[in-house]
């Protein structure tokens, strides 16, 4: 049997020609260049060629990558995969350093890698509130790799009947970031927040256990007498609830409308996808009523962007003004003891957000198609056939819509009431 000729440390060190070269036993001394030099394990394995790197010559001396050859060569005597067993210990170390991040660190850490991507910057500030409200309290100081069922549905168990939409966030959230963590491999097994074919088992669905309370609206035959209450009042606040009254758009979209937004000249407002609820530019006609509003905010504008704006920072309006605005209205009413504009179906005050409901009763009233008046709230269409379908948002039919919107808006209140009359035809 040929004698082969063992490497030496100083060949090792010395060692500039590409190659590989036999120490012995399976071991090579790779070499690619002289700044590129590793160490080899080739071993065959049930009849199978194999292929081990054991780390860099610069790294491990000869005697220490000799040692880990005869290791391994150990375990293959046994029948045992060295190459599928470091995997194993590899994950198994990787799952012991989980244990050092909590599920609330977890939280931060995808929070804060997300918070750009997010187009609603009061999106990070609501995921913190709620894990921070309902979740942090059980599992925040946990390795999030200790997190299961039984934990979760402990977070969710007391609100799920009671706060159900929050309870179904806070379970979302729980789960995205467990995704998050097992996608970095700080996390092993199936999801404990998972929804579907899991907790779903577990928990009844939101549509059982919720109480659906539309946001208190005003009848639309009290608008008229509404309007007349606002436009006494003076103020940045009461100029944003009038505009977002008579654009019949959601108070955020209102409060956060940029002079770059408008068109003058073509009496229209364009909201860009990324600030509307359903991702798509929205195109609002404005009437003249509306462009009345902007006229007496550029009056006192501030050179900023904000139509409407803050006289404390400049920036947009909050969007408590409009709801603050309406408790100042409702002053009570000292024969009956009750606010003044409230909703006569739920006895509550009505919310900013109401106005979009007096407007969709007004609508089906006088007779508008309700593609045209649902085009005017910018709602998605749900059903995906007929989504596929639409090619149009109804822009001139809402441009006379909001015509007569306005019109009756600003009508005589002691003309309106249980009669009020049809100001167009229905088509």
């Amino acid at each position: 049997m040929a004698k082969i000729d063992l490497l030496s440390a100083a060949r090792v060190k010395s060692e500039k020609r590409p190659g590989d070269y036999l120490d012995g036993r399976g071991l090579y001394l790779q070499v690619r260049n002289e700044t590129s030099k590793s160490w080899l394990l080739k071993f065959a394995l049930f009849k199978r060629p194999r292929e081990m790197g054991l780390g860099s010559a610069f790294d491990f001396t000869l005697a220490e990558a000799r040692e880990k050859r005869d290791a391994l060569r150990k375990l293959i005597k046994q029948g045992i995969d060295p190459i599928e067993q470091r995997r194993i210990d590899d994950a198994a170390k990787a799952m012991e350093r989980a244990k050092a991040i909590t599920f609330k660190e977890a939280c931060a850490r995808y929070i804060a890698a997300n918070r750009a991507g997010w187009k609603n910057i009061k999106h990070a500030g609501q995921w913190e509130a709620t894990l921070k409200t309902y979740a942090y309290p059980l599992l925040g100081a946990l390795p999030v790799q200790a997190i299961d069922t039984a934990l979760v549905m402990k977070v969710l168990d007391p609100v799920w009947s009671t706060k159900s939409e929050t309870a179904s966030r806070v379970r979302g959230r729980i789960e995205t970031v467990i995704d998050a963590a097992k996608a970095r491999g700080e996390y092993a097994g199936e999801n404990p927040a998972r929804w579907k074919g899991h907790l779903e088992n577990l928990l009844p669905k939101r549509t059982k256990v919720r109480k659906v309370r539309n946001h208190p609206a005003l009848a639309y035959a009290d608008l008229p007498a509404f309007m007349q209450d606002l436009r006494q009042r003076d103020g940045i606040a009461a100029a944003a609830l009038e505009f977002q009254i008579l654009t019949t758009t959601r108070p955020g979209n209102a409060l956060g409308a940029r002079w770059s937004e408008i068109d003058r000249k073509a009496a229209v407002w364009t909201i860009a996808g990324q600030n509307m609820k359903g991702g798509q530019e929205h195109k609002v006609p404005l009437s003249e009523a509306a462009l009345a509003v902007l006229d007496r905010m550029e009056k006192i504008a501030n050179g900023g962007e904000f139509v409407f704006y803050s006289s404390a920072n400049g920036r947009a309006l909050s969007d408590a003004a409009s709801g603050a605005l309406i408790d100042r209205m409702n002053e009570t009413n000292a024969a009956t003891g009750k606010p003044q504009w409230i909703d006569p179906q739920q006895d509550r005050v009505i919310v900013p957000h109401g106005f979009r409901s007096t407007f969709r009763d007004w609508a089906a009233e006088r007779g508008y198609p309700d593609a045209v008046a649902e085009a005017a709230l910018a709602h998605v269409v749900s059903d995906a056939v007929i989504a596929a379908y639409k090619r149009t948002t109804f822009f001139e039919l809402r441009k006379k819509m909001m015509d007569d919107w306005a019109t009756f808006a600003g009508s005589d209140s002691a003309k309106t009431g249980d009669n009020v009359f049809e100001l167009r035809a229905a088509q």
